[in-house]
């Protein structure tokens, strides 16, 4: 817990935090820091126009942030939680720059780590978020002991979920 608290402290002050998902870890800021996405973009040498995701605690949280038909909310509560992404049209509560500028959606998902859920909960509200690959890697980073060595001092925190393996986001 006390880590977990931590991490919220940092998030709530505009930093950025690496932390462990279901498919490797994630790079997480709050939704309205602009500052913790540049520096998030800066770190995974991404435009302004990548696409983040959304990381709720649950399905009402994803529908403050996306519209939910009877299909789509029947087809994520059978698969979260979980290591997928949900691209939804956004309501007007998502940043704009967040969203896919010509169809207006956003990605979002609910995430199976007890750890990134622990986060979310203490948050009390969802993170903006993109998964940990570094440069010229195809997949998420999954060893913190390496995250640690390439990023050191760009970002505040890291939350040290044990090797993960590699399993992507679908």
């Amino acid at each position: 817990p006390r880590l977990i608290n931590q991490s919220v402290d940092v998030l709530r002050k505009g930093g950025v935090l690496v932390y462990p998902t279901d498919s490797g870890y994630a790079l997480g800021c709050m939704l309205g820091e602009k500052n913790a996405m540049e520096r998030i973009c800066q770190i995974r040498h991404l435009d302004s126009n990548h696409n983040f995701t959304i990381v709720c605690r649950d399905l009402s949280e994803i529908s403050t942030y996306a519209y939910v038909d009877k299909a789509a909310f029947r087809l994520m509560k059978n698969n979260t939680p979980g290591n997928y992404t949900f691209i939804l049209k956004a309501t007007k509560e998502v940043p704009r720059r967040l969203m896919s500028e010509k169809r207006k959606t956003i990605g979002l998902r609910v995430p199976s780590n007890e750890i990134a859920l622990a986060l979310l909960e203490a948050l009390n509200e969802p993170l903006m978020s993109t998964t940990l690959m570094l440069p010229g890697n195809d997949f998420a980073e999954s060893d913190p002991e390496e995250i640690q060595d390439h990023l050191g001092k760009r970002i505040d925190l890291i939350i040290h979920g044990g090797f993960l393996g590699q399993k992507p986001t679908t």
